[in-house]
């Protein structure tokens, strides 16, 4: 990582002024209108990723009409949210400050199918485990491709990449280190994790500020029961034919595919999935870490027998796939993350 910490740091010092801290009213974080989880850490702020003063109309290729945002509460048990957001207009980060950072961030993306984007089980749950043990963590809302955004497979990609150059712009205020963010992501945020860590230099939208100038590229990258291949033998259908649309090109398959993308200077890969998944088979973790060892890409890979899919911290206790963020932390270390 030395040249990447290099370019990050002279691109960051060179900032004189970030536009996403300009005092302009941030969106609030998704909210089902119910009460929040009590006693539980809640986002101490947002980032809006694209300012309306540099994109007038919003994120880049907005459709004529604009998706409604619309949070649903999935849980009935008062104690425990677990809601959904669709509709994303407006795609933002949710910020968890730690009280004693450790100089390392990480991105969130939580999945949905590409569907909607889960609030809760895979989002601020870790976020608030990390950001015990000294992570600043942002989750990100991004949009989802079926609401008619241009060129819909690489908005969420977009999203990601933005929102990895908005860390960086911003590691004075957020107490880390611009290089030393890393990213981790589930199920569909799985697959845009994984995407990002293979395409982070792909010129997905047109730069229109110093943020866009800074590296995209992962630290490190964590996918959790991840989609990866968009081949229908192996994929996610449901993501795959939301993020691709219907009957798409063996070459659109292919491009967002990330085994099939990985480049000679990805990130280091920490894959975690359960065999026994019946909802994104196991095989899409397999092909990507095939495809990094491969490249000669530093990658572990932990696969438990039970686990099923979207486990996350709240269906892993008493398992021993419950053990998995402590063996992520531990490998984090050994990359520098923290």
């Amino acid at each position: 990582m030395k040249s990447d910490r290099r370019s990050v740091l002279a691109g960051t010092l060179a900032l004189s002024t970030i536009l996403t801290t300009r005092g302009e009213a941030q969106t609030a974080p998704p909210s089902a209108g119910g009460p929040s989880s009590p006693g539980l850490p809640q986002p101490h702020e947002t980032i809006d990723l694209w300012p309306r003063e540099l994109w007038p109309r919003g994120a880049p290729g907005a459709p004529g009409s604009l998706p409604d945002e619309v949070t649903t509460e999935r849980s009935a048990d008062p104690l425990v949210t677990d809601r959904a957001v669709l509709g994303i207009s407006v795609p933002r980060l949710a910020v968890f400050r730690p009280d004693h950072p450790n100089g390392a961030a990480l991105l969130l993306t939580p999945g949905g199918g590409y569907r909607h984007v889960v609030v809760d089980k895979e989002g601020y749950e870790f976020a608030r485990w990390a950001t015990a043990r000294g992570f600043t963590c942002f989750v990100l809302f991004y949009r989802l491709p079926h609401d008619g955004w241009a060129n819909r497979a690489d908005v969420p990609l977009q999203d990601a990449q933005r929102a990895m150059r908005v860390i960086r712009s911003r590691y004075r205020d957020f107490g880390i280190e611009p290089e030393r963010v890393g990213a981790m992501g589930f199920s569909a945020g799985g697959h845009l994790c994984a995407d990002l860590a293979a395409r982070f230099a792909a010129r997905t939208y047109e730069p229109a500020d110093e943020a866009d100038a800074l590296s995209a590229k992962p630290f490190c990258a964590a996918p959790i029961y991840p989609v990866v291949s968009m081949d229908p033998q192996f994929a996610h259908a449901g993501s795959r034919d939301l993020l691709l649309g219907a009957n798409p090109s063996k070459a659109l398959e292919a491009a967002h595919s990330p085994d099939r993308n990985v480049p000679a200077d990805a990130p280091p890969h920490w894959i975690l999935h359960a065999e026994n998944d019946d909802v994104v088979p196991v095989e899409n973790a397999l092909l990507l870490r095939a495809a990094l060892k491969a490249r000669g890409i530093p990658v572990e890979t932990l696969l438990f027998q039970n686990g099923g899919h979207g486990f996350g911290l709240r269906k892993a206790i008493g398992k021993p796939v419950g053990h998995w963020p402590q063996l992520w932390r531990d490998w984090a270390r050994t990359t520098g993350l923290g």
